[in-house]
């Protein structure tokens, strides 16, 4: 994902908090695991827990397979997903 899509997809929670409150929330948890993921790694990484480096590193890719999965889900028509025309 671009910063542009980041900000895009922040601009439509923000617009859209009141009517879809759990979207918001998801995406909020989302990018806690993305930062998670930034932080984490480099800190696990020097105190030498390699599991925990591996798993932060994985976390860093979080929003943009949450966003691949949700595309994936709305194109086979199982979830409305009124953001991911926004990414295109």
């Amino acid at each position: 994902m671009t910063l542009d899509q980041f900000q895009d997809l922040r601009d439509w929670h923000l617009r859209h908090q009141h009517d879809h409150p759990l979207e918001g929330q998801v995406w909020t948890a989302i990018l806690t695991l993305w930062m998670v993921g930034w932080v984490g790694t480099p800190t696990a990484w020097l105190l030498q827990w390699d599991v925990a480096a591996l798993f932060a590193a994985l976390l860093v890719f979080a929003p943009g397979r949450y966003v691949a999965w949700r595309e994936r889900l709305h194109r086979s028509g199982r979830l409305r997903c009124d953001w991911v025309l926004l990414l295109r």
